[in-house]
């Protein structure tokens, strides 16, 4: 784990109030995995650290992404490259890829999509077939930067792709990897954990699931 000042780098627009923002943090990016976050402070800025899935590493930098949801987020939202963000990380066991399987397949609905570049680069690594299964309610909040050996993308109001939820747009694979809302609890296993506040073994506040 590290703590590191991180000027903003990069930042890109990938579906409607959708961004990706890319930090330099090289000791971040070398050691980090699928399924693990970083907790980012801004200084001046709330009392809390946010916590963000990695979207991806490499090159010495890290990507997260967000939308502007508060006073956090907007904040990071409005940085321009050269301003620094305070970085803790990585943080969160990740994704276990070591499992005897052959085929995985991605589920992500709307904000969901945050860990899953990395979820396929590592799957890939390991010598998996990756189908990622992506959805959201229209499409132009379906983002823009899915990859994989088949890409599957599902719209609840039917305007994009599969006209319905990701849960039912989902193959069987031999490993279901998935981040979405909490309606997709109950049919698939999820990553649900509640948002922590430092992600370093202590409570600041008691977070709600």
């Amino acid at each position: 784990m590290f703590l590191t000042d991180a000027p903003l780098v990069e930042r890109r627009q990938v579906a409607r109030d959708m961004w990706v923002l890319g930090f330099a943090a090289p000791d971040i990016a070398a050691s980090v995995k699928a399924g693990q976050f970083v907790n980012i402070g801004m200084r001046p800025g709330p009392l809390l650290r946010r916590p963000f899935s990695v979207y991806r590493a490499g090159d010495d930098r890290i990507e997260v992404l967000l939308k502007a949801v508060g006073v956090g987020t907007a904040q990071m939202l409005a940085m321009r490259e050269g301003d620094v963000a305070s970085c803790l990380g990585p943080l969160g066991r990740g994704f276990d890829l070591t499992l005897s399987a052959k085929t995985v397949s991605l589920v992500s609905g709307g904000l969901g999509v945050a860990p899953m570049p990395l979820a396929a680069r590592d799957a890939r690594a390991a010598g998996l077939q990756v189908t990622w299964v992506h959805g959201a309610r229209t499409a132009d909040e379906l983002c823009s930067e899915t990859e994989g050996d088949e890409v599957i993308l599902a719209t609840d109001d039917g305007s994009a792709g599969f006209a319905g939820t990701v849960v039912a747009a989902a193959p069987d694979a031999d490993l279901v990897l998935a981040c979405g809302p909490n309606r997709m609890r109950a049919p698939k296993a999820l990553s649900t954990s509640p948002r922590t506040s430092t992600g370093r073994r202590c409570r600041l506040t008691c977070p709600m699931p």
